[in-house]
């Protein structure tokens, strides 16, 4: 077989996999007692050894099964889940990670596992602290609660040694009947291979093959749950025949991929358990939740809590698209929407009414298109968020602080072209306000705030933006500092410093080299950073702020563009010059008189609605030469906004709003001052991309 075209399917699905074990190994660190959720954990681990096997990944799939046994041994309350365990359980899906990207960037996936897999050995053999045991877990409970934890593991032998029937009254008494019209009654237990990769395909030929002996009266897992390929290796039959057990083996084992088949001929009289040990059975399955639950005290409610973590499955309507192919798709249609724009021009200047309409008609199916397109390019920002919790856990952990979590909007969409570059920015935020933000639990004692820190991560909709906050509760940040390290660096000036409000004091964490942290550590205290984030969100067309509550908190709020590639845009000309203002960053439009301009601190300013804005003439920021056309004497301004600034660009004239497409300026004009890039205009002409950030100080 060909592997190569299922390596893209089996990264992928190792991926999901990998990430769903990150996700409940999280939830199971506060709640190691949650059967579901290690069943989860198994379910993932498992699929992934599989299809590692079958890939050819060794070493991926050895470790997958040494992680399999812990966790076999953990739901079947063998062994009880502690830090240690944990630990090495991240460990594993750190080396997992790490092979997958091996594979992933044209490696083998092989890495030193012997380790790591020596680890998971020592603690089947429990040879990890006392704690890992049951019993070590039980140590400070009474005799009676021990004496009454044997008498409910007896009674889950008694239930296992009669589980692999589990047949009801009903059905005892149909296999009874048929038994006594010259039938057999066989319990028929088939394990498919490790390597098998349509499950659900041989349970079907299998019951398809038993079928044709007689009548199947139970399956375990149900019919449903088989064809849903919801069973990890093997499932059971019940079937009513008068063939022998030999010639149902053979039917079995002759279907490909079928590991092994265990038949057993079903004797109701000896099976069917009396009313007593019913009682019995009932009574001490019913009691030793009770016990549990009265053990386990607050643990129980938080299990409750949490079960919605275990996602129900649901049949898949989606279908996977490679990347690269929306990537081409979105380029071929930017250039439909430059040929849309220089056809609308043609028409208009025709004035051919039946032309006018086609064109007309054509740009609306565009406009459908072009929102379908964008659509199709829209992710959840969920799949960046994903990554942190993690993050957070092992950060927490070195800085030695107890910190919670919170993500907010994980469902919120943004174009992948965003998605892309905004995991590292919110990376250093998160790590910001983990090291300086959240104090240790002693200072937040002392403080009379919770021992446990919140950093909310939050992702919403507005407009045509996205705003994602990175919030904590911390001790907020120190103002006197800022401005002492900002002077001491020379960031502001003594005279300069004394205007600053708070909000911007705190801005000054954003330039270049400034860092408040005491000491150089991992995590913080080299002065890079923030402006690192400054820089990349802007270069998303965004912008980021700060603000900060002493004592109560710091919040970074980042705001992005819904996609990069097309955007609207307001054409104005200056000379013989077209530019493209992108609309979001518009407020309005405006024509002042002479009369309205005034000069403050050196500069042209107007009144805007009660507001002082600066006028920024575009003609000599970029050096424009005049032309000895006459001019009207009024001034054409577009008001444009920064975060809560504002500055009105002088230009000569609008043109009118226009969907554009936004293209690079290639390597060799790198860094061109307040031009973000260019488009083609329907008259084939190009026009630079005015980056409003850039001229607002």
């Amino acid at each position: 077989m060909e592997m190569n075209q299922y390596l893209d399917m089996f990264i992928e699905e190792s991926k999901e996999h990998i990430q769903a074990i990150n996700d409940h190994l999280l939830v199971l660190e506060n709640d190691p007692e949650n059967v579901n959720l290690i069943n989860e954990i198994f379910r993932s681990a498992h699929t992934l050894k599989g299809m590692a096997a079958t890939m050819g990944f060794e070493d991926m799939a050895a470790l997958t099964h040494e992680m399999e046994n812990v966790l076999d041994q953990a739901r079947n309350h063998k062994l009880v889940i502690n830090t240690d365990i944990m630990d090495v359980i991240f460990k594993c899906v750190d080396v997992l990670e790490t092979m997958l990207y091996s594979i992933a960037g044209g490696g083998d996936g092989k890495e030193d596992v012997s380790h790591i897999v020596a680890a998971l050995k020592a603690i089947l053999k429990g040879e990890l602290p006392v704690s890992i045991r049951q019993e070590g877990a039980s140590q400070f409970e009474s005799a009676s609660e021990a004496e009454a934890e044997a008498a409910a593991t007896a009674t889950a032998e008694t239930v296992a040694d009669t589980k692999p029937y589990q047949l009801d009254e009903y059905e005892f008494t149909v296999i009874e009947q048929s038994i006594q019209s010259g039938y057999h009654a066989y319990w028929v237990k088939t394990s498919v291979k490790d390597d098998c990769v349509l499950k659900a395909a041989r349970a079907y030929m299998v019951y398809d093959n038993l079928e044709s002996f007689g009548e199947i009266i139970k399956t375990t897992p149900s019919v449903e749950e088989l064809e849903e390929e919801k069973f990890e290796k093997s499932f059971e039959i019940v079937l009513i025949s008068k063939e022998t057990e030999d010639k149902i083996e053979k039917a079995v084992m002759n279907v490909s991929e079928i590991e092994a088949v265990e038949v057993q001929e079903i004797q109701p009289n000896a099976q069917r358990p009396s009313a007593v040990q019913q009682e019995e059975k009932q009574a001490a399955t019913s009691a030793t939740p009770t016990k549990q639950a009265e053990t386990k005290g607050a643990k129980g409610e938080k299990t409750a809590a949490q079960a919605p973590v275990a996602k129900k499955n649901t049949t898949s309507k989606t279908i996977r698209v490679d990347i690269e192919r929306l990537d081409v798709l979105m380029n071929l249609f930017s250039e439909l929407v430059i040929d849309r724009g220089r056809l609308e021009q043609l028409a208009r200047e025709s004035g051919q009414s039946a032309l006018m309409e086609t064109v007309e008609h054509m740009s609306r199916i565009s406009g459908d298109l072009q929102n379908i397109i964008l659509t199709m390019r829209m992710v959840p920002v969920e799949q960046v968020f994903n990554r942190f919790p993690r993050m957070v856990r092992d950060l927490a952990k070195d800085l030695n602080k107890k910190i919670n979590l919170e993500i907010v909007g994980a469902d919120t969409e943004l174009d992948r072209t965003v998605i892309d570059e905004i995991g590292d920015p919110l990376v250093h935020l998160l790590r910001n306000s983990l090291d300086h933000g959240v104090e240790s639990a002693e200072e937040r004692r002392a403080a009379g705030k919770p021992e446990e820190g919140l950093v909310q991560l939050k992702a919403y909709h507005s407009g045509n933006h996205v705003f994602i906050e990175v919030r904590d509760d911390g001790k907020g940040i120190n103002r006197d500092k800022v401005l002492k390290k900002a002077l001491e660096r020379g960031i502001i000036t003594e005279q300069a410093a004394s205007s600053l409000s708070d909000k911007q004091i705190y801005e000054l964490l954003f330039a270049s080299g400034l860092s408040t942290a005491d000491q150089i550590s991992d995590v913080s205290g080299r002065g890079v950073g923030l402006d690192v984030v400054k820089t990349k969100i802007e270069s998303l067309g965004g912008s980021c702020s700060v603000d900060s509550n002493p004592g109560a908190g710091t919040t970074f709020l980042i705001q992005l563009p819904l996609t990069l590639s097309i955007i609207s845009a307001m054409l104005v000309q200056v000379e013989d010059e077209k530019f493209a203002v992108p609309l979001s960053s518009i407020i309005e439009t405006a024509v002042f008189s002479p009369d309205d301009i005034m000069h403050a601190h050196q500069q042209d300013v107007i009144d805007f609605r009660g507001r002082i804005v600066p006028l920024v003439s575009l003609k000599t920021i970029f050096n424009i030469p005049d032309s000895v056309e006459h001019k009207d004497s009024d001034i054409s301004v577009v008001i444009v906004r920064k975060g809560d600034k504002m500055a009105g660009l002088v230009v000569d004239s609008f043109i009118g709003q226009q969907e554009i497409v936004l293209k690079s300026l290639g390597k060799y004009l790198t860094n061109v001052f307040a031009i973000s890039g260019a488009t083609i205009l329907g008259d084939g002409q190009v026009a630079l991309i005015i980056d409003c950030n850039a001229l607002i100080k």
